[in-house]
């Protein structure tokens, strides 16, 4: 079998696309032989310009071959990332001119473009295509450029949609919020649901908090975009709980100037780049609460995002401002939470002073159920299925 993966982003770069395709292939090693093979076009490392970590453009390891795209430098604004997605294709396809065809082509996707890559591939070479789909783009496109005056490219975008999902013969979604908008597009193709899921190191560490200091700290760890909106959240935060409590932000975005220039004047909130995996953990252990926010979008209400599995794989307490779909599955799966409306800082702090409040929390029935490695041997298993 020969099987194309498209994504994005892969190991070493910091992002769930990375976490999720890099354990993905490792199942998918283990049950394939070595006369078949897998062949992952991908990018350079590039999520964060802040955070900078060094890949080969290419490697070969027994029955599988890497091809990293390299893009250069850019902001992270919607005009850079469209230039990044037109550069990874004319790539991938140069890549491609050049490979026999493939038997199944999997494609993860959560800003569209790969997905819309890997079904112009498919057709072209008469493949099977696997969609993994982690986001709705257009549904956050509407969302976000509502008052804009982008707001005129939404229906092409929804015409690639359409296409790139009635091209599929299989899709996974990685939230069941997803279902009946994509089901509204194509209900002929099969479905399935493999979220985000816990990867080995959270297992593996002790998230014990060394020693109880007289400031207790609220950490939030990952991208600050327009997806997250923490500017219009932390600010208020701060204020309201004063200097008994710090609180990190941990990563970058498109949307970091705005929060920085709103926390002027304000001196309990810590900012700081990206760090690794290594770095992230020990952040989480000296960490008291954890905090998770989305935008007060609609599109929001149907996403789960992969921070729910990681922070609730520590024994932290977990504040998180989400609606929808997102808050459901918390309420059904993980113990120990605040949740408040997002974007509303009255809801958090009336729930945060008046909760009985827990540390060292035990989630050991959460970790056996998401593990990652588990959810991708399942995948694995589907795609080869094909």
């Amino acid at each position: 079998m020969r099987l194309l993966v498209l994504s994005f982003y892969y190991t070493p770069d910091l992002c769930a696309g990375s976490f999720r395709t890099t354990a993905l292939v490792q199942e998918l090693q283990k049950i394939l032989s070595n006369d078949d093979q897998i062949d992952i076009i991908t990018t350079m490392p590039n999520r964060y310009s802040s955070f900078k970590n060094s890949a080969l453009e290419y490697e070969q390891k027994e029955n599988t071959q890497i091809n990293r795209i390299s893009l250069g430098a850019h902001k992270g604004g919607f005009i850079d990332q469209s230039i990044l997605f037109f550069k990874f294709s004319i790539g991938a396809l140069k890549i491609l001119r050049r490979r026999e065809k493939y038997d199944i082509i999997y494609a993860t996707s959560s800003r569209l473009m790969t997905a819309f890559l890997g079904a112009i591939i498919a057709n072209k070479q008469k493949s099977k295509l696997f969609l993994d789909l982690r986001d709705i783009f257009t549904d956050t496109l509407e969302s976000i450029l509502q008052k804009r005056k982008l707001k005129y490219i939404v229906p092409i975008i929804k015409k690639i949609e359409r296409y790139t999902i009635n091209s599929a013969t299989h899709i996974n979604l990685v939230s069941k919020g997803f279902e009946k908008y994509f089901l509204n597009i194509n209900n002929k193709t099969t479905y399935s649901f493999f979220p985000n899921g816990i990867d080995d190191v959270f297992l593996k560490f002790n998230f014990t908090k060394d020693k109880n200091t007289f400031k207790k700290i609220i950490t939030y760890a990952g991208n600050i975009g327009e997806g997250q909106g923490l500017e219009k959240i932390i600010p208020h935060i701060a204020k309201k709980l004063g200097k008994k409590y710090e609180i990190y932000i941990v990563g970058d975005g498109g949307t970091k100037s705005k929060l920085v220039k709103k926390l002027q004047g304000i001196d309990n909130v810590k900012l700081f780049d990206p760090v690794n995996r290594n770095e992230l953990l020990k952040i989480y252990k000296n960490s008291d609460f954890l905090f998770l926010h989305l935008n007060d979008y609609e599109a929001f209400k149907k996403v789960l995002p992969s921070k729910i599995f990681e922070y609730g794989a520590t024994n932290k307490f977990i504040i998180a401002g989400v609606g929808g779909y997102a808050k459901e599955f918390i309420n059904n799966n993980i113990n120990n939470v605040i949740l408040f409306e997002p974007c509303n800082v009255d809801d958090f702090y009336n729930q945060f002073i008046n909760n009985n409040i827990k540390f060292n929390i035990d989630r050991g029935r959460f970790i056996n159920k998401f593990s990652r490695q588990k959810i991708m041997k399942d995948l694995s298993r589907k795609i080869v299925e094909l």
